[in-house]
């Protein structure tokens, strides 16, 4: 009988290496079990997830967009034992705009420069990490950092949209590419993507930017499986000389004027961010973005509405053809893209439910629309605007004269950083709140009357990297002030229900949660958790330096954790900061009684006002309008603005500013993104550039 047993156990012990590969269990985190459980992942994987969410399969979630997890074992009552489990560098110095997806324990996240990394939530360890090695000088063709906001995941593949416009598809186990198209081959201007792709019936769909630089806006549908191009959408129209692509153009054709030449300057319209889906109405929702250039009188003098830009646009996944669009902006005049997140919601209005949009764009209302038709239900203001008192009952927006009058100086509320940009809202349906990033970041507009697209003159702001927004920026310093905040609005009743101040602009995106939570990270350097139906604050935790991602959460091995992905910067965070901490781009993944040590952090390096450097102050003024055309949105104003991820010049040791022309002409920085001003600035220019800076040091130096 011994004899026997022992035999047993030998002859299973040697058959568990012999079963058939669907009966053996790989170990988690292999790549067998990457390659099963990402193969898992699609249309119907990702719906069935929305019931219990116990995974983040989708840049916000679900098709819909919502950011509302249904884990409740994080609530507001025992938050505060929340403790680091891990944390993770992703080796990034410039900003981090990522949500982490994450499918059964397995992370993607992308850090700046579009670099994806793979990690093993059970252990904190990198898995894999794919580099598409975008060449750093072309850094200056992006407006606002370089940045991504994620990937996409679908049968087995991870996809990435890199900043130089291709898209690629990696295998999701070993981070090999599969596949790589370039999106804007054939197109002209300085496109780039920082947008996280999306995939709806088994199209991955990506947009672009660029309307900064002059380019004409689309989106294009690429096979998940071969990467063949399905379909692409334009999102204004071309020269109309030639033939339009579809009943869409030639329709949105007549709202614009010829006479300003709109397509010379691209038109604009890029939709760099905001996609969603709904599959039982078989239609997907596109936010549009900005007129190029800016100013509403130099592309279009006529007038029109100029569609479609700064639009909510509905489309056929299957074929991308047009079905509806609903125009936020009509004559976009100060930056106000639609492209910021919406989400898709069924609400009781009037005591009849309705299928509706939630949106809060750039131009400071936050809109209800029917999705099945794109019918304007309301509107009202989440923060103070001067271009429109409000919209009447058709959905058109009952301007203020003077707003679109910019021969003058200016203030722009919302500026052009918008009322709320990038960063994510998320929609609780238990409170009924939606939770905003709301700010203001003051600008001062005028209409440059002289402009000329792609006219390189001093005094364009950035114009000598190719600008053309038609528009001065701070002719005269900005009367209206900063702010940020936290908001949280009922879409009903058009009210704010409750709000939380903070010390800055640009604070990162939320999520809301089953267990009465919000989390959003914050410009001055904080994790925080807040009770979702009072806003009072029941935890938070440093997290080194400013956040502006949107946190995720999910299951592991029946365990609810929150990730961060953590890196300051986009446009604001350039040359603007709120702490005095910096380090590498970081995950931090925190779960109820986790004790792990934070990362060290580092004081911001910044060196005494700028002494000593011997200038002509004949050259100041020249130097003056050569800063703004080549230097003022990467580096701020000298001395005045402290830094963001690119450091002031106001607070340079003096060595650098005195070898100036060694920095900018092909210095060491372009391999982390600086332009190479080679044969754009001469020495006597670099020169009057020096006696700015000095120039401005000395002037707010404390006598």
């Amino acid at each position: 009988m011994k004899r026997f047993t022992g035999a047993m156990v030998l002859v299973c012990g040697l058959g568990a290496g012999l079963l058939p590969a669907w009966a053996q269990t790989p170990p988690k985190g292999s790549p067998a079990h990457i390659q099963a459980a990402l193969q898992k992942v699609d249309g119907n994987f990702i719906r069935a997830n929305t019931a219990k969410t116990p995974d983040w399969p989708s840049y916000g979630l679900d098709y819909a967009e919502t950011r509302f997890s249904k884990l409740d074992q994080i609530t507001a009552s025992n938050a505060k034992d929340l403790g680091l489990v891990w944390s993770y560098n992703l080796e990034s110095t410039r900003g981090v705009e990522a949500t982490p997806l994450v499918v059964d324990g397995v992370m993607y996240v992308t850090a700046s420069w579009s670099v994806v990394h793979a990690i093993d939530v059970r252990t904190g360890q990198k898995l894999w990490t794919f580099d598409p090695k975008v060449d750093r000088a072309i850094g200056f063709k992006g407006c606002c950092d370089v940045v991504n906001r994620g990937v996409a995941l679908w049968q087995g593949k991870v996809f990435v949209a890199a900043y130089d416009g291709r898209l690629i598809a990696l295998d999701a186990a070993s981070g090999k590419p599969v596949w790589e198209k370039n999106t804007i081959e054939g197109q002209k201007g300085s496109y780039t993507i920082t947008g996280a792709p999306r995939v709806f019936k088994g199209k991955v769909i990506i947009g672009n930017g660029g309307a900064e630089y002059g380019v004409r806006g689309y989106i294009t549908a690429y096979d998940a499986g071969t990467g063949a191009q399905k379909w692409r959408w334009f999102t204004v129209p071309g020269d109309p000389s030639k033939p339009f692509e579809d009943a869409s153009m030639e329709r949105a054709a007549k709202t614009w004027d010829k006479s300003g030449k709109w397509w010379e300057a691209g038109g604009g319209g890029t939709a760099w961010d905001s996609l969603t889906f709904d599959p039982e109405l078989n239609l997907m929702y596109v936010g549009t973005g900005n007129g190029s250039p800016w100013s509403h009188k130099k592309r279009s003098p006529g007038g029109g509405d100029n569609l479609y830009l700064a639009s909510i646009v509905a489309l056929n996944p299957d074929t991308g053809k047009y079905v509806w669009h609903y125009q936020e902006t009509p004559g976009d005049n100060w930056d106000y893209t639609s492209t910021q997140p919406m989400i898709l919601a069924d609400l009781k209005i009037d005591n009849k439910p309705r299928k509706v949009i939630l949106h809060a764009p750039k131009n400071g209302f936050f809109f209800v629309l029917d999705r099945t038709n794109g019918k304007f239900i309301s509107a009202k203001n989440f923060v103070e605007v001067n271009w429109a008192s409000g919209f009447d009952k058709n959905g058109r927006p009952i301007d203020i004269k003077t707003a679109r009058e910019n021969d003058k100086p200016g203030d722009a509320i919302p500026g052009p950083f918008g009322a709320h940009n990038w960063h994510p809202m998320s929609f609780n349906p238990m409170t009924g709140l939606a939770y905003l990033p709301a700010q203001h970041v003051p600008l001062n507009l005028m209409d440059d009357k002289d402009w000329k697209f792609d006219e390189n003159a001093p005094g364009r702001p950035h114009a000598a990297l190719g600008w053309n927004t038609a528009k001065f920026a701070n002719a005269e310093p900005p009367t209206s002030k900063p702010f940020g905040r936290l908001v949280a609005w009922d879409p009903v009743t058009q009210k704010e229900a409750w709000g939380v101040d903070y010390a800055s602009p640009w604070n990162g995106g939320t999520l809301t949660t089953a267990g009465n939570l919000v989390f959003q990270g914050t410009a001055d350097g904080r994790l925080v958790a807040y009770n979702a139906k009072t806003g009072a604050k029941v935890w938070e935790t440093p997290t080194g330096t400013g956040v502006v991602a949107a946190p995720s959460t999910y299951l592991v091995d029946g365990k609810q954790y929150v990730s961060i992905a953590v890196g300051w910067g986009g446009v604001y965070g350039l040359a603007q900061r709120a702490t005095e901490r910096q380090g590498p781009g970081t995950v931090y993944t925190f779960a109820i009684g986790g004790t792990a040590k934070m990362p060290e952090f580092v004081q911001y390096r910044m060196d005494k006002l700028l002494q000593g450097v011997k200038y002509d102050p004949a050259k100041v003024p020249a130097g003056t309008m050569l800063y703004v055309s080549n230097c003022v949105f990467c580096h701020g104003v000298p001395g005045v603005d402290r830094g963001g991820n690119i450091p002031n010049l106001g607070y340079m040791n003096p060595a650098y500013i005195e070898n100036l022309d060694k920095f900018v002409l092909a210095g060491p920085a372009v391999s982390r993104g600086m332009p190479d001003f080679t044969g754009k600035l001469s020495m006597d220019e670099i020169e009057s550039i020096k006696a700015f800076i000095q120039g401005t040091a000395d002037a707010i130096r404390p006598k």
